[in-house]
Protein backbone atom coordinates (compact mmCIF):
# COMPACT_ATOMS: atom_id res chain seq x y z
CA UNK A 1 0.00 0.00 0.00
CA UNK A 2 1.33 3.43 -0.99
CA UNK A 3 2.11 5.73 1.91
CA UNK A 4 0.24 9.04 1.90
CA UNK A 5 1.59 12.40 2.99
CA UNK A 6 -0.65 15.46 3.36
CA UNK A 7 0.70 18.99 2.94
CA UNK A 8 -1.05 22.13 4.16
CA UNK A 9 0.06 25.37 2.50
CA UNK A 10 -0.78 28.74 4.02
CA UNK A 11 -0.05 30.88 0.97
CA UNK A 12 0.55 34.62 1.21
CA UNK A 13 1.95 37.27 -1.10
CA UNK A 14 5.61 36.85 -0.09
CA UNK A 15 5.81 33.70 2.03
CA UNK A 16 4.20 30.29 2.27
CA UNK A 17 4.02 28.25 5.47
CA UNK A 18 4.25 24.48 4.98
CA UNK A 19 2.92 21.82 7.37
CA UNK A 20 3.05 18.03 6.99
CA UNK A 21 0.57 15.45 8.24
CA UNK A 22 1.71 11.86 7.90
CA UNK A 23 -0.73 9.03 7.40
CA UNK A 24 -2.20 7.94 10.72
CA UNK A 25 -3.14 9.80 13.88
CA UNK A 26 0.06 11.72 14.55
CA UNK A 27 -0.45 15.50 14.86
CA UNK A 28 0.72 17.60 11.90
CA UNK A 29 4.19 19.10 12.09
CA UNK A 30 5.25 22.50 10.86
CA UNK A 31 7.93 22.16 8.18
CA UNK A 32 8.95 25.76 7.65
CA UNK A 33 8.34 29.06 5.88
CA UNK A 34 9.48 29.42 2.28
CA UNK A 35 9.22 32.26 -0.24
CA UNK A 36 6.05 32.30 -2.36
CA UNK A 37 8.03 31.47 -5.48
CA UNK A 38 6.20 28.89 -7.56
CA UNK A 39 9.25 27.10 -9.04
CA UNK A 40 10.98 26.84 -5.64
CA UNK A 41 7.79 25.67 -3.94
CA UNK A 42 7.22 23.06 -6.66
CA UNK A 43 10.78 21.80 -6.20
CA UNK A 44 10.25 21.54 -2.43
CA UNK A 45 7.02 19.59 -2.79
CA UNK A 46 8.63 17.18 -5.23
CA UNK A 47 11.33 16.61 -2.63
CA UNK A 48 8.73 15.94 0.07
CA UNK A 49 6.90 13.56 -2.25
CA UNK A 50 9.77 11.14 -2.83
CA UNK A 51 8.68 7.62 -2.04
CA UNK A 52 5.17 8.68 -0.97
CA UNK A 53 1.93 9.79 -2.56
CA UNK A 54 1.68 13.50 -1.94
CA UNK A 55 -1.53 15.47 -1.51
CA UNK A 56 -1.54 19.17 -0.77
CA UNK A 57 -3.99 22.02 -0.45
CA UNK A 58 -4.24 25.75 0.12
CA UNK A 59 -7.10 28.16 0.71
CA UNK A 60 -8.66 30.20 -2.07
CA UNK A 61 -7.63 33.82 -1.79
CA UNK A 62 -6.00 36.78 -3.51
CA UNK A 63 -3.12 34.66 -4.83
CA UNK A 64 -5.46 33.02 -7.34
CA UNK A 65 -4.95 29.68 -9.08
CA UNK A 66 -1.46 30.08 -10.53
CA UNK A 67 0.07 27.83 -7.88
CA UNK A 68 -2.66 25.22 -8.36
CA UNK A 69 -2.07 25.02 -12.10
CA UNK A 70 1.72 24.88 -11.68
CA UNK A 71 1.49 22.01 -9.21
CA UNK A 72 -0.97 20.14 -11.41
CA UNK A 73 1.34 20.51 -14.41
CA UNK A 74 4.18 19.15 -12.26
CA UNK A 75 2.11 16.05 -11.42
CA UNK A 76 1.42 17.04 -7.80
CA UNK A 77 -2.06 16.38 -6.43
CA UNK A 78 -3.36 19.75 -5.20
CA UNK A 79 -6.78 21.16 -4.34
CA UNK A 80 -7.93 24.68 -3.55
CA UNK A 81 -10.31 24.71 -0.59
CA UNK A 82 -13.03 27.13 0.47
CA UNK A 83 -11.87 29.15 3.50
CA UNK A 84 -15.42 29.44 4.86
CA UNK A 85 -15.77 25.65 4.97
CA UNK A 86 -12.55 24.91 6.89
CA UNK A 87 -13.62 23.52 10.30
CA UNK A 88 -12.78 25.56 13.37
CA UNK A 89 -10.83 23.88 16.16
CA UNK A 90 -12.27 24.17 19.66
CA UNK A 91 -10.58 26.75 21.81
CA UNK A 92 -8.77 28.22 18.81
CA UNK A 93 -8.07 31.60 20.38
CA UNK A 94 -4.63 32.03 18.82
CA UNK A 95 -4.43 32.25 15.01
CA UNK A 96 -1.07 32.24 13.25
CA UNK A 97 0.21 31.22 9.84
CA UNK A 98 1.86 28.13 11.30
CA UNK A 99 -1.34 27.00 12.96
CA UNK A 100 -3.31 27.62 9.78
CA UNK A 101 -0.92 25.43 7.79
CA UNK A 102 -1.14 22.64 10.37
CA UNK A 103 -4.92 22.94 10.43
CA UNK A 104 -5.11 22.57 6.65
CA UNK A 105 -2.86 19.50 6.70
CA UNK A 106 -4.88 17.94 9.50
CA UNK A 107 -8.29 18.38 7.86
CA UNK A 108 -6.96 17.41 4.44
CA UNK A 109 -5.94 14.10 5.98
CA UNK A 110 -9.35 13.65 7.64
CA UNK A 111 -11.23 14.57 4.45
CA UNK A 112 -13.13 17.47 6.05
CA UNK A 113 -12.16 20.15 3.51
CA UNK A 114 -14.37 21.31 0.65
CA UNK A 115 -12.55 21.77 -2.66
CA UNK A 116 -13.71 24.60 -4.89
CA UNK A 117 -14.13 24.48 -8.66
CA UNK A 118 -11.11 25.91 -10.47
CA UNK A 119 -12.08 27.36 -13.87
CA UNK A 120 -10.09 26.81 -17.02
CA UNK A 121 -7.82 29.58 -18.22
CA UNK A 122 -10.21 30.98 -20.83
CA UNK A 123 -13.14 31.12 -18.40
CA UNK A 124 -10.97 32.79 -15.77
CA UNK A 125 -9.91 35.37 -18.36
CA UNK A 126 -13.55 36.22 -19.09
CA UNK A 127 -14.21 36.40 -15.35
CA UNK A 128 -11.40 38.95 -15.06
CA UNK A 129 -12.93 40.96 -17.89
CA UNK A 130 -16.39 40.77 -16.33
CA UNK A 131 -15.12 41.86 -12.91
CA UNK A 132 -13.17 44.71 -14.49
CA UNK A 133 -16.40 45.92 -16.06
CA UNK A 134 -18.15 45.62 -12.69
CA UNK A 135 -15.38 47.66 -11.06
CA UNK A 136 -15.86 50.31 -13.76
CA UNK A 137 -19.61 50.30 -13.06
CA UNK A 138 -18.98 50.98 -9.36
CA UNK A 139 -16.49 53.69 -10.31
CA UNK A 140 -19.24 55.40 -12.32
CA UNK A 141 -21.59 55.26 -9.34
CA UNK A 142 -18.91 56.68 -7.05
CA UNK A 143 -17.98 59.50 -9.42
CA UNK A 144 -21.64 60.42 -9.92
CA UNK A 145 -22.26 60.43 -6.17
CA UNK A 146 -19.23 62.67 -5.55
CA UNK A 147 -20.37 65.07 -8.26
CA UNK A 148 -23.94 65.21 -6.94
CA UNK A 149 -22.64 65.66 -3.38
CA UNK A 150 -20.50 68.60 -4.41
CA UNK A 151 -23.45 70.32 -6.08
CA UNK A 152 -25.81 69.54 -3.20
CA UNK A 153 -23.44 71.21 -0.74
CA UNK A 154 -24.02 74.39 -2.69
CA UNK A 155 -27.79 74.00 -2.92
CA UNK A 156 -27.82 72.61 -6.47
CA UNK A 157 -30.24 69.66 -6.50
CA UNK A 158 -31.15 68.10 -9.85
CA UNK A 159 -34.90 68.66 -10.48
CA UNK A 160 -35.29 65.67 -12.77
CA UNK A 161 -36.16 62.09 -11.85
CA UNK A 162 -33.22 60.09 -13.20
CA UNK A 163 -29.52 60.77 -12.85
CA UNK A 164 -26.89 59.69 -15.34
CA UNK A 165 -28.96 60.72 -18.34
CA UNK A 166 -27.95 63.16 -21.07
CA UNK A 167 -30.28 65.79 -19.61
CA UNK A 168 -28.71 65.36 -16.18
CA UNK A 169 -25.19 65.89 -17.56
CA UNK A 170 -26.29 68.98 -19.50
CA UNK A 171 -27.80 70.40 -16.31
CA UNK A 172 -24.53 69.81 -14.46
CA UNK A 173 -22.52 71.60 -17.16
CA UNK A 174 -24.87 74.57 -16.99
CA UNK A 175 -24.05 75.23 -13.34
CA UNK A 176 -22.09 78.43 -12.70
CA UNK A 177 -19.96 79.29 -9.67
CA UNK A 178 -18.58 82.60 -8.52
CA UNK A 179 -15.11 81.44 -7.50
CA UNK A 180 -12.58 80.07 -9.97
CA UNK A 181 -11.59 77.36 -7.45
CA UNK A 182 -15.10 75.88 -7.45
CA UNK A 183 -15.27 76.07 -11.23
CA UNK A 184 -12.15 73.93 -11.47
CA UNK A 185 -13.44 71.49 -8.87
CA UNK A 186 -16.64 71.03 -10.90
CA UNK A 187 -14.62 70.51 -14.09
CA UNK A 188 -12.48 67.83 -12.40
CA UNK A 189 -15.53 66.02 -11.07
CA UNK A 190 -17.16 66.07 -14.52
CA UNK A 191 -13.95 64.78 -16.15
CA UNK A 192 -13.68 61.95 -13.61
CA UNK A 193 -17.29 60.96 -14.21
CA UNK A 194 -16.98 61.01 -18.00
CA UNK A 195 -13.74 59.01 -17.81
CA UNK A 196 -15.42 56.34 -15.68
CA UNK A 197 -18.38 56.15 -18.07
CA UNK A 198 -16.04 55.78 -21.05
CA UNK A 199 -14.08 53.02 -19.33
CA UNK A 200 -17.27 51.10 -18.56
CA UNK A 201 -18.44 51.42 -22.17
CA UNK A 202 -15.10 50.23 -23.53
CA UNK A 203 -15.14 47.15 -21.30
CA UNK A 204 -18.69 46.33 -22.35
CA UNK A 205 -17.64 46.62 -25.99
CA UNK A 206 -14.72 44.28 -25.26
CA UNK A 207 -17.09 41.71 -23.79
CA UNK A 208 -19.34 41.78 -26.85
CA UNK A 209 -16.36 41.62 -29.22
CA UNK A 210 -14.60 38.69 -27.52
CA UNK A 211 -17.70 36.65 -26.66
CA UNK A 212 -17.76 34.63 -29.95
CA UNK A 213 -14.27 33.29 -29.15
CA UNK A 214 -15.39 31.79 -25.83
CA UNK A 215 -16.23 28.12 -25.78
CA UNK A 216 -19.07 28.83 -23.30
CA UNK A 217 -20.81 31.26 -25.63
CA UNK A 218 -23.76 28.82 -26.16
CA UNK A 219 -24.47 28.96 -22.42
CA UNK A 220 -24.36 32.77 -22.50
CA UNK A 221 -26.82 32.84 -25.42
CA UNK A 222 -29.11 30.44 -23.55
CA UNK A 223 -29.28 32.67 -20.47
CA UNK A 224 -30.01 35.73 -22.58
CA UNK A 225 -33.44 34.28 -23.39
CA UNK A 226 -34.59 35.12 -19.84
CA UNK A 227 -36.07 38.39 -18.72
CA UNK A 228 -33.55 40.66 -17.01
CA UNK A 229 -30.48 38.84 -18.40
CA UNK A 230 -28.68 40.72 -21.15
CA UNK A 231 -25.29 39.89 -22.64
CA UNK A 232 -23.33 41.60 -19.82
CA UNK A 233 -25.31 39.86 -17.07
CA UNK A 234 -25.14 36.50 -18.84
CA UNK A 235 -21.36 36.73 -19.29
CA UNK A 236 -20.95 37.58 -15.61
CA UNK A 237 -23.05 34.60 -14.50
CA UNK A 238 -21.32 32.10 -16.79
CA UNK A 239 -17.83 33.45 -16.05
CA UNK A 240 -18.39 33.18 -12.31
CA UNK A 241 -20.02 29.73 -12.39
CA UNK A 242 -18.06 28.10 -15.21
CA UNK A 243 -19.26 24.53 -15.54
CA UNK A 244 -22.95 24.33 -14.56
CA UNK A 245 -22.92 20.54 -14.96
CA UNK A 246 -20.85 20.20 -11.78
CA UNK A 247 -24.00 20.72 -9.71
CA UNK A 248 -25.48 17.24 -9.07
CA UNK A 249 -29.00 18.66 -8.71
CA UNK A 250 -30.51 21.88 -10.01
CA UNK A 251 -32.01 22.46 -6.55
CA UNK A 252 -28.44 22.76 -5.18
CA UNK A 253 -27.71 25.82 -7.31
CA UNK A 254 -29.59 28.38 -5.12
CA UNK A 255 -27.65 27.08 -2.11
CA UNK A 256 -24.39 27.77 -3.92
CA UNK A 257 -25.56 31.34 -4.46
CA UNK A 258 -26.48 31.73 -0.78
CA UNK A 259 -30.17 32.30 -1.58
CA UNK A 260 -31.66 29.62 0.69
CA UNK A 261 -32.90 30.45 4.21
CA UNK A 262 -30.65 29.68 7.15
CA UNK A 263 -31.96 27.37 9.85
CA UNK A 264 -31.29 26.93 13.55
CA UNK A 265 -33.69 24.21 14.70
CA UNK A 266 -33.55 22.04 17.79
CA UNK A 267 -36.06 19.39 18.79
CA UNK A 268 -39.53 20.20 17.52
CA UNK A 269 -38.77 23.90 17.10
CA UNK A 270 -38.02 25.04 13.56
CA UNK A 271 -36.34 28.42 13.27
CA UNK A 272 -35.48 29.79 9.89
CA UNK A 273 -33.67 33.07 9.43
CA UNK A 274 -32.45 35.19 6.58
CA UNK A 275 -30.75 33.74 3.51
CA UNK A 276 -27.29 32.38 4.14
CA UNK A 277 -25.46 34.63 1.63
CA UNK A 278 -22.77 31.94 1.70
CA UNK A 279 -22.03 31.86 -1.99
CA UNK A 280 -21.05 33.84 -5.05
CA UNK A 281 -22.16 37.41 -4.32
CA UNK A 282 -21.65 38.56 -7.94
CA UNK A 283 -24.11 36.06 -9.40
CA UNK A 284 -26.54 36.47 -6.50
CA UNK A 285 -26.77 40.21 -7.14
CA UNK A 286 -27.36 39.78 -10.87
CA UNK A 287 -30.07 37.14 -10.36
CA UNK A 288 -31.91 39.22 -7.75
CA UNK A 289 -31.79 42.30 -9.99
CA UNK A 290 -33.26 40.23 -12.83
CA UNK A 291 -36.03 38.89 -10.58
CA UNK A 292 -37.54 42.37 -10.18
CA UNK A 293 -38.56 42.31 -13.84
CA UNK A 294 -40.99 39.45 -13.31
CA UNK A 295 -43.57 41.81 -11.84
CA UNK A 296 -44.55 42.37 -15.49
CA UNK A 297 -46.59 39.75 -17.31
CA UNK A 298 -45.63 40.58 -20.89
CA UNK A 299 -42.25 40.62 -22.61
CA UNK A 300 -40.86 43.68 -24.32
CA UNK A 301 -39.75 43.53 -27.99
CA UNK A 302 -36.10 43.75 -26.88
CA UNK A 303 -36.45 40.64 -24.70
CA UNK A 304 -38.20 38.73 -27.48
CA UNK A 305 -35.45 39.73 -29.90
CA UNK A 306 -32.75 38.44 -27.54
CA UNK A 307 -34.43 35.05 -27.43
CA UNK A 308 -34.58 34.60 -31.21
CA UNK A 309 -31.01 33.32 -31.46
CA UNK A 310 -31.41 30.60 -28.82
CA UNK A 311 -32.47 26.99 -29.08
CA UNK A 312 -36.16 26.12 -29.10
CA UNK A 313 -35.79 24.02 -25.95
CA UNK A 314 -34.20 26.95 -24.11
CA UNK A 315 -36.96 29.32 -25.25
CA UNK A 316 -39.55 26.95 -23.80
CA UNK A 317 -37.73 27.00 -20.44
CA UNK A 318 -37.63 30.80 -20.53
CA UNK A 319 -41.34 30.99 -21.37
CA UNK A 320 -42.15 28.64 -18.51
CA UNK A 321 -40.08 30.81 -16.17
CA UNK A 322 -41.90 33.95 -17.35
CA UNK A 323 -45.35 32.41 -16.82
CA UNK A 324 -44.63 30.89 -13.42
CA UNK A 325 -42.52 33.63 -11.88
CA UNK A 326 -44.69 36.58 -12.93
CA UNK A 327 -47.74 34.80 -11.51
CA UNK A 328 -45.92 33.92 -8.32
CA UNK A 329 -44.56 37.46 -7.95
CA UNK A 330 -48.06 38.97 -7.98
CA UNK A 331 -49.36 36.19 -5.72
CA UNK A 332 -46.74 36.87 -3.05
CA UNK A 333 -47.39 40.61 -3.22
CA UNK A 334 -51.12 39.99 -2.80
CA UNK A 335 -50.38 38.01 0.35
CA UNK A 336 -48.69 41.07 1.82
CA UNK A 337 -45.09 39.89 1.52
CA UNK A 338 -42.39 42.54 1.63
CA UNK A 339 -41.04 43.43 -1.82
CA UNK A 340 -37.41 42.58 -1.10
CA UNK A 341 -38.39 39.15 0.22
CA UNK A 342 -40.53 38.59 -2.86
CA UNK A 343 -37.56 39.46 -5.11
CA UNK A 344 -35.37 37.00 -3.20
CA UNK A 345 -37.98 34.22 -3.51
CA UNK A 346 -38.41 34.86 -7.24
CA UNK A 347 -34.63 35.03 -7.70
CA UNK A 348 -34.23 31.68 -5.97
CA UNK A 349 -36.58 30.02 -8.47
CA UNK A 350 -35.10 31.97 -11.37
CA UNK A 351 -31.65 30.58 -10.55
CA UNK A 352 -33.06 27.07 -10.96
CA UNK A 353 -34.48 27.93 -14.39
CA UNK A 354 -31.13 29.43 -15.41
CA UNK A 355 -29.30 26.29 -14.31
CA UNK A 356 -31.80 24.12 -16.20
CA UNK A 357 -31.20 26.09 -19.40
CA UNK A 358 -27.42 26.06 -18.99
CA UNK A 359 -27.30 22.30 -18.40
CA UNK A 360 -29.73 21.38 -21.19
CA UNK A 361 -28.25 18.56 -23.34
CA UNK A 362 -28.50 20.58 -26.55
CA UNK A 363 -26.63 23.51 -25.01
CA UNK A 364 -23.95 21.23 -23.57
CA UNK A 365 -23.55 19.54 -26.95
CA UNK A 366 -22.75 22.92 -28.50
CA UNK A 367 -20.21 23.55 -25.74
CA UNK A 368 -18.62 20.17 -26.35
CA UNK A 369 -18.23 20.93 -30.05
CA UNK A 370 -16.67 24.28 -29.23
CA UNK A 371 -14.15 22.61 -26.92
CA UNK A 372 -13.20 20.03 -29.51
CA UNK A 373 -12.78 22.73 -32.15
CA UNK A 374 -10.53 24.81 -29.91
CA UNK A 375 -8.49 21.74 -28.98
CA UNK A 376 -7.95 20.95 -32.67
CA UNK A 377 -6.86 24.51 -33.35
CA UNK A 378 -4.49 24.46 -30.39
CA UNK A 379 -2.98 21.17 -31.51
CA UNK A 380 -2.55 22.41 -35.08
CA UNK A 381 -0.68 25.60 -34.16
CA UNK A 382 2.73 23.99 -33.42
CA UNK A 383 2.49 21.94 -36.61
CA UNK A 384 1.73 25.04 -38.67
CA UNK A 385 4.62 26.90 -37.05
Amino acid sequence: MTKLRFIGLDVHKRTTDVAIAEQGDAPPEFYGTVPSDTPRLTKLLKKLGRGVELRCCYEAGPTGFALYRALRDAGIDCVVVAPSCVPDTKGGVVKTNKRDARRLARFLRSGDLVAIHVPDGQTEAFRDLSRAREDAYHAVQTARQQLSGFLLRHGRAYPGKHQGTKAHLEWIRSQEFEHETQKRVLAKYIAAYESAVEREKELEDDIRELLPSWMLEPVVRALMAFRGIDVISAVMIVAEIGDFVRFPEIAKFPSYLGMTPGENSTGDDKRRGRVTRAGNAHVRRVVIEASWGYRYRTLSPAIRKRGLGTLEAVRLIAQKAQTRLSKRYLHLLARGKEKNKVAMAIGRELSCFLCAAATHPEVQELVRRRKEEQQRLTAARPMAA
